[in-house]
């Protein structure tokens, strides 16, 4: 090997060292160098036998340098493979990929576009936490826009409007500007008008069976061709509302002979008979699709990311040919997925959950059987705990199945160590006690935390305890501990106080179990995904205040609703 190759070869492994070590914060391996140093540089074959003594100095020095030094000097050598180290390292930070081109653009710009026929459901957090986590990430904007152009088949719920908004400040996000897209029906208008100067669409009033016949067979609709002005006309016929509902169309002219027959001349604007909800909108009858609406406000708006669901792929295509007659450009896209959820009997879906509400079946939106946001808030999930659960379900164009076990350890991990222990006892048996046991019980508020001081629990002449809590009639042992009182044996329906140590527990295997007092403990009505739960609880459940949280020890977290006069309302959290 003459100098100059080995010159060259100790420059080539410096930079396959330092780029070893830099991706894996460890030292560099001449093992590890040597596929990639000799797959970049065929000419170092022949010399394969040599080559690993060479590079083993060069790699001795590169493990001498501290890592910000192999970083700088890898810099020097390598800049653009230093980056792309970075840029891998910036992707583990997240859980969500990259946004595509996120650099090109002066600022990341995302809507939230949601149709206001009901308050949202779970599945519907997903593109707020994930669109309001980009937001954070590239310092970006977002809007929300509500699709409200359908005042019939998806007709919006007035009250949805601030429930959505509300919603969206439970999982922690603020948009930046809020659209109602039925305040811009003019603003549409124009742009068909200036569609129809460009010759790219034209009015129909073939029924739908006749066109979808036509289309299907790729053949071209007859009023296709008509003339400029008779398509200004009846547009404008169309806008005054002098059709009725089926009777006339302004389609986009696309290609008749698509590949794909759902972009072939698609409707854009459309005439509906029933009146929108909203007063401000009330008196329009041109009505547009989603598809035209959708895709104009995305350029006037600015959007410079689009996230949908995999099944609008074709919304991209049909308003494509839209951005290809004004020649604008047509924002980046990210398809994903939908979001399958488990624990719950009631569909995810706002109509069924409409007309459960409507029939009876569910007390409203936020019924802890409902999933619903509003039910989670209810039963005091955090929105941070929904938010980190959907941004860990990524992007993926596949299904996803959404765990509600992992929302609930999100929460409990945010809860857990500012929320207080209690008592909770189910249909519990009265049981008398004897023997002169203590006349107050001291279990601690927080089992890690001391400080925060104990419990005062008066204990009376009797407990109430759940009935699996009793020992078996046969059992070798029918001792039980009573948390925060002391060790009892259960003998002829009484409860017999025996003044054991605590080692009875650590060493002879008694088991500890909750309780109330049956005379103080106060009525407690339990709001579950499962139908109400009757109790009583320790008596100072019942001077706890709304919105508190509270873990019922050995039953789970639950959220103080109300207290009426006969008894305390709680919604049941998780375990």
């Amino acid at each position: 090997m003459d100098d100059e190759l080995q010159e060259r070869v100790e420059r080539e492994a410096e930079k396959h060292a330092l780029l070893n070590a830099v991706k894996h914060e460890s030292d560099a391996d001449v093992g590890a160098i040597m596929g990639p140093l000799m797959g970049d540089n065929p000419d170092f074959r022949p010399h394969g036998d040599e080559i690993p003594g060479v590079i083993g100095g060069v790699v001795g020095r590169v493990n001498d340098l501290e890592y910000e030094e192999k970083r700088e000097r890898l810099e020097e050598l390598a800049p653009e493979e230093l980056e792309e180290i970075e840029a891998e390292e910036e992707e583990d930070e997240h859980d969500l990929p990259s946004l595509p081109n996120a650099d090109e653009y002066d600022e990341v710009r995302m809507r939230v576009a949601p149709n206001p026929n009901g308050p949202w459901h779970v599945g519907h957090a997903r593109m707020p936490a994930v669109i309001g986590t980009y937001k954070e990430r590239y310092d970006g904007w977002f809007c929300v826009r509500f699709d409200d152009t359908d005042p019939e088949t998806k007709r919006p719920d007035l009250d949805a409007y601030d429930a959505i908004l509300e919603d969206l400040e439970y999982l922690g996000f603020e948009p930046d500007d809020v659209y109602r897209a039925s305040d811009r029906l003019e603003t549409y208008y124009d742009h068909a008008r200036e569609l129809i100067e460009l010759d790219g669409a034209y009015t129909c009033s073939c029924s739908g069976d006749e066109f979808s016949e036509l289309k299907n067979s790729g053949e071209a609709c007859p009023h296709r061709d008509k003339d400029a002005e008779t398509v200004k006309e009846e547009f404008e016929a169309m806008v005054d509302g002098e059709y009725e509902s089926g009777e006339m169309v302004l389609r986009v002219k696309t290609d008749i002979e698509h590949k794909n027959p759902a972009l072939r001349d698609w409707v854009a604007f459309r005439m509906i008979d029933t009146p929108h909800p909203r007063e401000e909108a009330s008196e329009y009858r041109c009505w547009p699709m989603l598809d035209f609406q959708s895709g104009i406000d995305d350029h006037l708006i600015g959007i410079t990311h689009i996230i949908r669901g995999i099944d609008l792929q074709d919304s991209a295509k049909r308003q494509q040919f839209v951005y290809d007659y004004f020649g604008w450009d047509y924002p980046e896209v990210v398809h994903w997925g939908h979001v399958q959820l488990d624990a719950y009997d009631v569909k995810m879906s706002t109509s069924t959950i409409s007309e459960l509400i409507e029939e009876g079946e569910l007390d409203g939106w936020d019924d802890p059987r409902a999933p619903t946001i509003k039910s989670l808030r209810r039963r005091g999930i955090r929105g941070e705990a929904i938010v980190d659960a959907m941004v860990e379900l990524g992007t993926s164009t596949s299904d996803v199945d959404l765990a509600m076990s992992s929302i609930y350890a999100n929460n409990r991990d945010l809860i857990d160590d500012e929320t207080d222990r209690r008592f909770l006892v189910r249909e519990g048996n009265q049981v008398p006690l004897a023997g002169d046991p203590p006349a107050e019980a001291n279990p601690p508020l927080h089992p890690d935390h001391e400080d925060r001081g104990v419990r005062e629990i008066p204990v009376g002449d009797s407990v109430l305890l759940e009935p699996e809590d009793l020992p078996d009639d046969d059992a070798e042992d029918r001792r039980v501990w009573l948390k925060g009182l002391g060790c009892f044996r259960f003998d002829d329906g009484v409860l017999e106080y025996t003044d054991d140590d605590i080692d009875v527990v650590r060493d002879e295997g008694v088991d500890v179990i909750h309780w109330v007092p049956a005379e103080e403990s106060v009525p407690v009505r339990m709001r579950t995904m499962d139908g109400d739960v009757r109790g009583r609880a320790e008596p100072a459940v019942g001077d706890l205040e709304a919105d508190e949280m509270v873990q019922f020890e050995r039953v789970g977290f639950v959220r103080i609703d109300r207290q009426d006069d006969d008894e305390t309302v709680v919604y049941y959290a998780h375990a």
